[in-house]
């Protein structure tokens, strides 16, 4: 279920579904780079403004699923107009920032993007845009990205299934709003 915030900015409620802190795994594999499975960590957040803040953190994970070492972070903002058209700055700790555009589907929580501009510095390596495309479904977050070097078309790279991670007051909010129980606990279950 998709909650909004009262606090939110209405301008953000077509984003809501992404409001959160996920966690989950997946894929890595670009020509050039270690192809590995990777354990990641999102959060969007909000402060009351009219984007949500953004921050992703990824690992290396072995073969048991045991944390080796850091992949990539990227931190940023995301914003939607009226139009349901998003866009996205965005900054990743290898000296990558990008500003992406794209939109959201109709009818569903989906958000295609693609890079508009790409600014890179001397100690990043070559990379010249990209897309993504984040699902919300069956109450999960899902996304797959694709780049493009000068050397590489563009071509999927990662990808990831993420759960929302529920916190012990949302899950003692959640208890206060369950409607009452049958005394004998077996209608419940009828």
């Amino acid at each position: 279920m998709i909650e909004i915030p009262s606090d939110l900015n209405p301008d953000l409620v077509p984003l809501a579904f992404l409001l959160g802190t996920w966690e989950g795994a997946g894929v890595s594999d670009f020509p050039g780079a270690e192809k590995c499975n990777f354990g990641q960590s999102v959060t969007f957040s909000h402060d009351g403004r009219d984007f949500l803040e953004y921050h992703s953190h990824t690992w290396v994970l072995d073969n048991d699923g045991n944390k080796v070492r850091p992949l990539e972070s990227e931190s940023g903002f995301w914003r939607v107009d009226k139009d349901r058209k998003v866009e996205v700055v965005m900054v990743r700790d290898d000296g990558v920032v990008e500003v992406w555009y794209g939109e959201l589907a109709d009818q569903k929580p989906q958000i295609d993007l693609a890079t508009d501009a790409v600014a890179r510095t001397a100690a990043s390596g070559p990379y010249s845009g990209g897309k993504r495309l984040y699902g919300y479904v069956k109450s999960d977050l899902m996304w797959v990205g694709e780049k493009a070097t000068p050397e590489v078309p563009l071509r999927p790279y990662m990808s990831a299934h993420l759960k929302k991670v529920v916190t012990p007051e949302e899950v003692a909010e959640m208890a206060r709003n369950l409607p009452d129980m049958p005394d004998d606990g077996i209608a419940f279950f009828k």
